[in-house]
């Protein structure tokens, strides 16, 4: 058993969510966490890594260091990389400083990536022509 003063490794895995169980709640660990079956509601923060296989099912706003998602998540996540690998699906707000997209993932959502600080806006004082773009293509019924 390690001392409350010495932190176990980010890359440990010290939390498990098999295939076949549910959980709904909050996970808190200095370590990271896998998740390869369905939790809802909730919301995980780690100093480490989440990991989300490629069969679960993730409802939850997370805090962590690094993200990868193989299967579904839905949710406001913040982390400084998230890897949204083939087969992967997310939905929410994702707010990182790096962001990897594997060809065969999803993202339906917003993506805010973060910097130190924010580049210069070239376009700011020009006109969103794409917003009455979109109004025009996709009328309201």
């Amino acid at each position: 058993m390690f001392k409350r003063d010495q932190r176990p490794e980010p890359d440990r895995i010290d939390v498990t969510i098999g295939e076949t169980a549910t959980i709904s709640g909050e996970i808190r660990s200095e370590a990271s966490v896998r998740i390869d079956g369905v939790m809802e509601g909730g919301r995980i923060e780690t100093l480490g890594n989440v990991i989300i296989g490629p069969n679960a099912r993730v409802q939850a706003d997370i805090q962590a260091k690094t993200v990868s998602v193989s299967g579904a998540y839905k949710g406001n996540l913040r982390a400084l990389r998230v890897e949204l690998l083939e087969g992967g699906r997310m939905w929410g707000v994702i707010r990182v400083a790096s962001f990897l997209l594997d060809e065969g993932g999803y993202l339906h959502g917003e993506l805010i990536m973060l910097t130190e600080e924010e580049p210069e806006n070239p376009f700011a004082n020009e006109p969103d022509e794409t917003a009455s773009k979109d109004a025009s293509e996709h009328p309201e019924a």
